[in-house]
């Protein structure tokens, strides 16, 4: 039996690889979703006029990987203090979300997020929003599974996102 998760951190090139690389992943794909429009681009998508955000669609075994961590993955690879971006990646349609499909979701990931709340990891709230899922849109042929596709883009992207970690936390 599969089920789906759906997680917006920053550009969804960066989102792909973590999840990718896990036993009981069966799938992830780059997308869209969160907005008001039918099946945007990812050049509507960058004018932030569409409402929607750059997501990962996770399709995963249960019995191999669970929700719970796929959801510990999902805030190590974003910074939850942010709510306007991820790192170099500015603007509403980077913000990050959990897309919850089901109430046993909604608990996990609110669980989750008390618990990294109270965790002192970040000395600023936790701001991730836990919203209901929306139509997903799967992004254009070129974004996906990109950090196999253009590995040196994908290192500098990765690099240019550790650069601004450190530099914000140096402030």
């Amino acid at each position: 039996m599969k089920e789906t998760a759906i997680f917006a951190g920053g550009c969804f090139w960066c989102m792909v690889s973590p999840f990718d690389e896990q036993p009981g992943i069966e799938n992830v794909v780059s997308g869209y979703t969160g907005g008001h429009t039918i099946d945007p681009t990812y050049e509507e998508v960058l004018t932030q006029t569409t409402g929607h955000t750059e997501a990962v669609e996770i399709t995963f075994d249960p019995s191999v990987i669970s929700y719970e961590e796929l959801v510990d993955i999902y805030w190590n690879q974003t910074d939850p203090t942010d709510a306007m971006g991820q790192f170099q990646d500015r603007g509403d349609n980077y913000r990050p979300v959990i897309f919850v499909l089901n109430e046993n979701q909604r608990n996990i990931a609110e669980k989750s997020r008390q618990l990294l709340s109270e965790s002192g990891k970040y000395k600023n709230p936790i701001v991730t929003v836990i919203e209901e899922v929306k139509p997903f849109y799967p992004a254009e042929e070129q974004h996906q599974e990109f950090y196999q596709k253009n590995p040196e883009k994908y290192a500098q992207e990765q690099e240019e996102r550790l650069h601004y970690q450190q530099s914000k936390e140096r402030n």
